[in-house]
């Protein structure tokens, strides 16, 4: 007992000798202590975590404020014009791909969706779907943290639809990504931008970011695209492209085409801008 007494003491010892030198020459990490919150707890507590990082603006009956959040993704007309195409959400179970911070997941729970399975990559985003889950009560929707492609290529289960918004133009393998959608799903909605030449061309605020015309071959056919660079938006700590410096935007021709190549033969289009 008394050698124990003896160490633990000693260890005491060392302790406090190692705390007051710290103390002293002020190695200890402060900033910690902003971690905690002070506040009454409220949700608006909850999206202060990422301030300055959203994308996207709350529904307005909440109250809630997202900074500096302005995208409608949680009223999308895109949404609403899905449903019409689909003839409604209502019992579907839906796989979305790059929730980025759950509105559309929200609108799919709303418009009556058995369930949502959502997987994103980026892991603030991730978290901020989480958030939002918490804060807006989203029991139908599952999100997981992880790499879609990879899911898709092991993954045997089927879906009502496919939820592909905002994604193919962030891939660096875009046609396979629509050959691995077509595998587990017959109906699917893509938002996305495409390469067109000469409107890139004649823009300067986005022709610096884009490679010359290329094609890929994939499945026994081909396809053109551009290569563009990310650039000062990797700077931003609410990015939210892809895991890559750099992406392919096909174009407007090969997206229809391999849309069609792996069986999607009824093409609904609209919001092209």
């Amino acid at each position: 007992m008394k050698q124990l007494m003896r160490a633990v003491a000693k260890k005491i010892g060392i302790y406090n000798t190692l705390n007051s030198w710290a103390l002293k020459n002020k190695k200890y990490n402060d900033d910690i202590l902003n971690s905690y919150v002070l506040k009454e707890p409220v949700d608006q507590n909850i999206l202060d975590i990422f301030e300055g990082e959203w994308s996207s603006k709350l529904p307005d009956d909440t109250n809630l404020l997202t900074q500096p959040g302005t995208g409608v993704l949680f009223d999308d007309y895109r949404i609403h014009w899905a449903e019409e195409v689909f003839e409604g959400f209502t019992n579907l179970n839906v796989l979305e791909l790059g929730p980025l911070e759950g509105g559309h997941s929200y609108m799919l729970q709303n418009k009556g969706a058995n369930r949502v399975l959502s997987i994103e990559s980026n892991t603030r985003a991730f978290l901020k779907c989480l958030c939002v889950k918490e804060i807006l009560k989203l029991g139908k929707v599952e999100f997981k943290l992880g790499d879609y492609m990879s899911y898709l290529r092991n993954d045997e289960s089927k879906y009502d639809v496919v939820l592909a918004s905002g994604v193919l133009y962030h891939m660096n393998e875009p046609v396979e990504l629509l050959n691995l959608i077509s595998k587990v799903t017959d109906r699917v909605f893509i938002w996305t931008h495409y390469y067109d030449e000469v409107l890139i061309s004649n823009r300067s605020e986005l022709s610096y970011k884009f490679g010359p015309i290329k094609t890929v071959e994939y499945d026994g056919a081909t396809y053109e695209y551009s290569t563009q660079s990310y650039r000062d938006s990797l700077n931003w700590s609410g990015f939210c492209g892809g895991p890559m410096s750099e992406s392919k935007w096909l174009t407007r021709d090969s997206i229809i085409k391999a849309s069609k190549q792996f069986g999607f033969n009824k093409i609904d289009i609209n919001f092209e801008k």
